[in-house]
């Protein structure tokens, strides 16, 4: 077993059996909402860091973003087992770039 599947594990089990005092308990208490909002909080962050020179900075910002996905994977109910078989689906996959996307014009 890897980290991804023990912190997925664990995540699972404090949506399960809430322990008092832990932050992912805390989030499923909260709800969709508020797991949403830190998803999207934290995607914002891991840009901020990337577009500094701070490797620690960046590494911190990206756990932080995988963490609360993981968090909303087990609030959705989606295993990490089918996010994994996707990513595979998805590596399998050659030529397959897609052309740029038109400008915008005005409307």
């Amino acid at each position: 077993m890897n980290e991804f599947e023990n912190l997925y594990l664990t995540i699972k089990d404090r949506k399960q059996n809430p322990e008092a005092g832990s932050y992912t308990a805390y989030l499923f208490d909260k709800g969709l909402e508020k797991i949403l909002k830190k998803v999207g909080e934290e995607a914002c962050e891991v840009v901020i860091a990337a577009m500094k020179d701070d490797k620690s900075e960046q590494v911190n910002e990206v756990c932080d973003l995988m963490y609360h996905l993981m968090v909303l994977l087990a609030q959705l109910d989606i295993p990490l087992a089918d996010v994994c078989e996707e990513l595979g689906r998805r590596s399998a996959k050659t030529h397959n770039l897609k052309a740029e996307r038109k400008p915008i014009e005005k409307l």
